[in-house]
């Protein structure tokens, strides 16, 4: 079958070359028993897939289920997946097939598959490596033939390496990998989707359907969609109900689209105007920002020492210079109004006049200025930083966590990391 057919048989829209290469995909495998691991954000419509290699197979006759594993509570996982036998625990009032024993000859479909407890991941493994499953407080051993087909919205592979996934189960899942686009990969897509949805929702209301001034199908493009397909299919239901013209520009289509701003996180700021936005540069997490300020300040410090060994050198412009100091150190916020992160106000210097030159010896003259190289590791600053604030603030972590710029929940996280005892 081609895969216009396929698209046109599940109702699948959309001609992106990332989706058209993951139904060629699914089509191939279908007439086979390989496991298939379908993959992409929550929303992309990765049921679809598993219906489709499921009705293109040698199985399509047989039973086919699908189990959101994130749906079903821990303690009650294996006994809908394997069955359970009467009085195996509290409530077991008969005994129970489950989910592998029903769908004997078919496909099982497991939704989610990375919120599966590790228990359970043991025993599936043992069905995809045997076929044989054990029901919840029996010891008879039982033989399944099930095609399996997981899917994720997860780095499993990053689970793995955090002991929250087995490994071995993962291998055993990817022996097809499919990867289903996320929508704003499928830019070209979003326009055919919405006249879908729009005509689809007109008829279910009863109304005429939606149609989008050029400006507006630009806004629905260059959307980010987070939550992809379904999120669309809801903003077109919503405007389909509360849209004031059923011809809908920009400033109607603005009224349904969240804000797009989800970052929360502080922001440095120049203490000149327009110089913070002078190089676009946007800081994506509070380790960014920090190390920013730490390079700031040592240029600051090496550009301080510089001007010292200069009064130095000739003490007859150490007046003039005192006072340039200071304005320099109130600049830079060393002294006056604290900064984001919290330090100490060191008083100005007291440079001698002309009249009372300062000698410094080394060697009976300066020779050159030379710079100490002071650690630039974050993770020590950072530590630093966090034990000055919580000593400033006496242990009140709400006071702390606001001087340094971060969420409370933030520096509890940090305090673990760290190991920093209040």
């Amino acid at each position: 079958m081609d895969i216009q057919s396929i698209k046109n048989r599940f109702g699948i829209i959309g001609n992106a070359p990332a989706l058209n290469y993951a139904l060629q995909v699914a089509a191939t495998v279908a007439n086979t028993d390989l496991t298939v691991l379908i993959t992409g954000e929550s929303g992309t419509g990765k049921e679809a897939f598993s219906q489709v290699i499921h009705a293109l197979s040698a199985r399509k006759h047989n039973p086919f289920i699908a189990v959101n594993c994130g749906a079903i509570p821990e303690g009650t996982i294996d006994s809908e997946l394997f069955g359970h036998e009467k009085g195996s625990f509290t409530g077991a009032v008969d005994a129970r097939k489950g989910y592998f024993e029903t769908v004997n000859g078919g496909t099982i479909f497991l939704d989610e598959i990375g919120e599966m407890p590790l228990g359970t991941q043991a025993r599936l493994l043992r069905v995809l490596e045997t076929g044989e499953f054990i029901r919840v407080g029996s010891s008879k051993v039982q033989k399944t033939d099930v095609r399996v087909i997981a899917a994720t919205n997860k780095d499993l592979l990053e689970f793995t390496q955090k002991g929250k996934f087995r490994e071995d189960l993962y291998y055993r899942l990817s022996t097809v990998p499919i990867r289903v686009p996320a929508l704003r990969d499928r830019k070209e897509d979003i326009p055919l989707l919405f006249r879908r949805f729009a005509v689809d929702f007109a008829e279910k209301y009863k109304a005429s359907p939606l149609q989008l001034e050029e400006e507006a199908k630009e806004m629905l493009i260059n959307y980010s969609w987070p939550g992809n397909v379904r999120e669309l299919k809801n903003i077109a239901e919503q405007m389909s109900v509360l849209a004031n013209d059923k011809m809908v520009g920009a400033a109607e289509i603005r009224r349904f689209l969240p804000d797009r701003d989800f970052s929360r996180l502080p922001v440095l700021v120049s203490p000149q105007p327009g110089a913070g936005s002078a190089n676009g540069h946007e800081f994506n997490n509070e380790r960014e920002i920090l190390y920013k300020l730490f390079f700031d300040m040592k240029k600051d410090v090496t550009e301080l020492k510089k001007m010292f060994v200069e009064i130095l050198q000739n003490p007859g412009m150490a007046a003039a210079q005192n006072q340039a100091l200071i304005n320099e150190l109130k600049s830079k916020e060393i002294l006056g109004t604290p900064g984001l992160i919290p330090h100490s106000h060191p008083q100005p210097a007291t440079v001698p006049g002309p009249m009372q030159p300062v000698m410094i010896h080394h060697d009976d003259e300066i020779h050159s200025h030379e710079e100490v190289e002071e650690s630039l590791n974050i993770m020590d600053k950072e530590k630093e930083l966090i034990i000055k604030a919580l000593k400033k603030h006496k242990g009140k972590r709400k006071d702390a966590a606001t001087d340094l710029g971060i969420s409370e929940r933030t520096l509890y996280r940090k305090l673990k990391e760290y190991d920093i005892k209040e």
